[in-house]
């Protein structure tokens, strides 16, 4: 009898499997358990079991890289791939090359996936939602440059707001690579200081024509920005990731314009008006105030001047006649007292002594007291009651 190594049986086992063409390419469907994602290598291990039974899969990076969503333990999926042994434990295994969710497309277990995760972030929360300005100087545009969306975001924007400009970044929004282009865009918006409201979107289409919208780069470089953003992806039914994120929601890229900007003809109408209700306003007040003034004056005693001042010119008068006589009395009073002191001062004064006879001697204006204020030959002035005499002093005995 011929005895096998276990390589040997394992090998020889995998050759027979794979000559099975039934399960060459298979289709298998069951519930996820002992999920793990190896994040360092990329490749995921998991089980695939029913009521019954389990099978052992494994999903390389290379093939795991293509699928919209995140594989769970307990959900239930189709798996596409081949049955295959690995030698070195010597089990089979599928080897998975694709997958989708059972009964659920991928793209809308991505999508919901994507939207807890976000919601729990805090992403959508209303308290982190920026206000959009009512009168904006300077609207950026991320959408194709092509097609219906963005001329109908110009048309909107001319017709109602002429006095704002627009800044169109060509964006790519649709394919692999939209997701990456509608982040780059958004930040060259964001950096412009001068841009006061961003407009992101593009027209209707599939769920796979709208998916960059519904990517976790494009959601994080919308919650990110610094500006005000407003999300307008496909039609009215159509809700992307991009919508829930944004500062506000437009069910069509038209809407978003008009929901951008101010109707300029309605402005003028509400400026027109606060004009005439502010003209009326200040013509009421004013008739006011004037009647208001009207009744003071006729309240007042100013209204009959003369009743007014004739108590008080009585008793003006009345007065006058009283200080008359007591003013004529005072100032005769200070006239004897000014006469008696003028008489003391007059007693008091060295012109008085001259009138007598008598004669003042002055040497350089100062008074000789004494024979010794002089010598032989000083000049001296002699003030008599009349005038004054230079003199030549000859002796001083």
């Amino acid at each position: 009898m011929d005895v096998l190594t276990v390589t040997q049986v394992n090998t020889y086992i995998k050759a027979l499997i794979n000559e099975i063409p039934q399960i060459r390419n298979i289709y298998i469907s069951g519930e996820i358990s002992n999920f793990k994602h190896y994040y360092k290598s990329g490749h995921m291990y998991f089980t695939l079991k029913d009521e019954k039974s389990q099978l052992k899969c494994v999903m390389f990076a290379f093939d795991n890289q293509k699928i919209k969503f995140t594989p769970e333990d307990g959900m239930s999926v189709i798996c596409f791939g081949q049955i295959d042994v690995y030698e070195r434990d010597g089990v089979y295994q599928l080897y998975v090359r694709d997958m989708h969710p059972k009964g659920v497309g991928s793209l809308t277990v991505a999508f919901e996936q994507l939207k807890a995760k976000l919601e729990k972030e805090g992403l959508f929360a209303v308290e982190n939602k920026k206000p959009i300005p009512k009168y904006p100087q300077k609207i950026g545009v991320a959408t194709s440059n092509m097609g219906a969306a963005v001329e109908d975001i110009k048309n909107v924007l001319g017709r109602r707001f002429p006095l704002c400009d627009v800044v169109i970044v060509p964006t790519v929004v649709q394919g692999e690579a939209a997701s990456l282009d509608i982040v780059k865009s958004l930040q060259l918006l964001d950096s412009m200081e001068d841009i006061d409201t961003i407009i992101v979107g593009r027209g209707g289409g599939s769920l796979e024509d709208l998916w960059a919208f519904n990517t976790e780069p494009v959601a994080r470089a919308v919650y990110n920005c610094k500006t005000p953003v407003i999300s307008a992806v496909g039609h009215e039914t159509d809700f992307t990731i991009c919508d829930f994120v944004a500062d506000m929601r437009a069910p069509t890229p038209s809407a978003a314009a008009e929901l951008a900007v101010p109707d300029i003809n309605s402005e003028l109408l509400k400026v027109n008006s606060l004009a005439v209700s502010l003209e009326k306003n200040m013509d009421y007040i004013i008739e006011y105030r004037e009647k208001q003034l009207e009744a003071i004056v006729k309240a007042s005693p100013l209204s009959d001047v003369n009743s007014f001042f004739a108590p008080l010119n009585d008793k003006l008068s009345l007065l006058s006649k009283r200080l008359a006589p007591a003013f004529s009395g005072v100032i005769l009073k200070k006239e004897g007292s000014l006469k008696s002191v003028a008489g003391a001062l007059n007693a008091l004064s060295p012109l008085a002594v001259l009138s007598r006879g008598y004669s003042v001697a002055e040497k350089g204006g100062k008074l000789i007291k004494s024979v010794k204020d002089v010598k032989p030959d000083d000049e001296i002035s002699i003030r008599l009651k009349d005038g004054k005499i230079n003199a030549r002093v000859i002796d001083n005995e």
